[in-house]
């Protein structure tokens, strides 16, 4: 049976969620059947009067702790998009509602210790159901982890197996952060000092692949010069949640990057000297630390997402020393301008181009080069190899 609603885009009233609602609404004015929801109706008014969107978008009530409104959410829709951070807060009865029913579901999720609960609770009812439940659906962790997929498609082409070295080095990126991303790496903090039983799988690169490991992978805490590019590299805020998505792509794709296959991620900091001390100091700072940040609900300006951009170098070393390299780019900032596009395609992509059977997937294992081509079309990215 045809559901109501294509994409539901849940927690529209928050920074993140409007934006993506904006985006929908701005790229596409007809052909996709879409609704706005949160938990006040009021406020859901309020913010599509001030999009100058008419009053024929509908708009819908659902609470996160209230199990029985997000199932009847789910029951009218192919697709939530859920944008309520924190996840381990705010988000688990909305990933069960979509197992139960078979609703396929996208988030920004960059909280690992709740994914893998995810995984453990709902990945078998979702196969059973048929719900597609793909978390990172934003700048983590779409650009890295289709990256590594494109140099290993052009690995396996050029020379018949993957790269078991890859290396993902971000040598651009200008863009702020959200309050909901500082509230969901405090409350990761916050969960671990409580059950200290986490920090193994919050460390783990295989924290996401249940009863599988692999080689030992670099942790990319430590500034170290890379001789690969010449350059001092950094560690890089992102990388703990983006390796494990790309683990995770591995396993659900049966080991096609190899069992060999060992990533890392860090930042470029520079050349020379200065280099070495801009990458020892990137390595004490933390954009999260204090109370001094954005607020949940606050983040960039206009102005700060449109002039955003970031530009992603991903380095592939052969057994005898062959070198092919892979180049992800972005037109916006990457935690909101572009994040908030690549959650909507990534939704539709759902809807129009990928089927699928269900379970708890990551983007590149279900949607891979289907995502990529609606990512280079409409949402200002970029992937090459060469």
């Amino acid at each position: 049976m045809a559901s109501e609603f294509d994409v539901i885009v849940y927690g529209a009233t928050g920074y993140t969620g409007r934006l993506v609602a904006e985006y929908i609404a701005g790229a596409y004015p007809t052909g996709v059947r879409w609704a706005m929801a949160g938990r006040s109706l009021s406020k859901l008014q309020e913010v599509r009067e001030e999009m100058g969107i008419g009053t024929h978008l509908p708009l819908l009530t659902a609470n996160s702790d209230d199990p029985a409104s997000l199932r009847a959410l789910c029951e009218r829709t192919s697709v939530v998009i859920s944008t309520v951070g924190p996840y381990q807060l705010y988000g688990s009865d909305l990933v069960a509602a979509c197992a139960a029913t078979g609703t396929a579901y996208v988030d920004l999720c960059g909280e690992p210790g709740w994914m893998r609960r995810m995984i453990d609770a709902h990945h078998d009812e979702a196969k059973r159901t048929g719900a597609r439940i793909v978390f990172s659906c934003g700048f983590d962790s779409i650009p890295f982890d289709l990256g590594v997929m494109t140099l290993q498609e052009a690995a396996i082409k050029r020379f018949g197996r993957p790269a078991p070295r890859v290396k993902g080095r971000v040598r651009v990126m200008k863009g702020g952060f959200s309050g909901g991303t500082a509230a969901s790496l405090k409350a990761t903090l916050a969960t671990a000092a409580k059950d200290p039983s986490l920090v193994p799988l919050l460390a783990s690169p295989f924290a996401l692949t249940p009863g599988h490991s692999g080689p030992h992978q670099p942790t990319g805490l430590i500034p170290e010069f890379d001789s690969t590019i010449n350059c001092w590299v950094a560690p890089f805020v992102m990388a703990p949640i983006n390796t494990k998505n790309v683990h995770r792509t591995n396993f659900l794709l049966g080991g096609r990057y190899g069992s060999d296959f060992v990533y890392d991620e860090m930042m470029v900091a520079g050349l020379g000297e200065m280099g070495k001390a801009a990458a020892e100091a990137i390595a004490k700072l933390n954009p999260f630390a204090g109370d001094s940040g954005p607020k949940p609900g606050e983040g960039p300006t206009k102005e700060e997402r449109e002039t955003g951009h970031y530009d992603v170098l991903f380095i592939g070393l052969m057994p005898d020393g062959t070198r092919l390299d892979a180049v992800v780019t972005g037109d916006r900032d990457p935690g909101y301008g572009s994040t908030s596009k690549m959650l909507a395609e990534s939704a539709l992509c759902l809807v129009q181009d990928v089927q699928g059977e269900g379970g708890i997937w990551t983007p590149g294992a279900l949607m891979g080069p289907q995502l990529r081509d609606r990512l280079t079309k409409n949402a200002g990215l970029t992937f090459t190899a060469c």
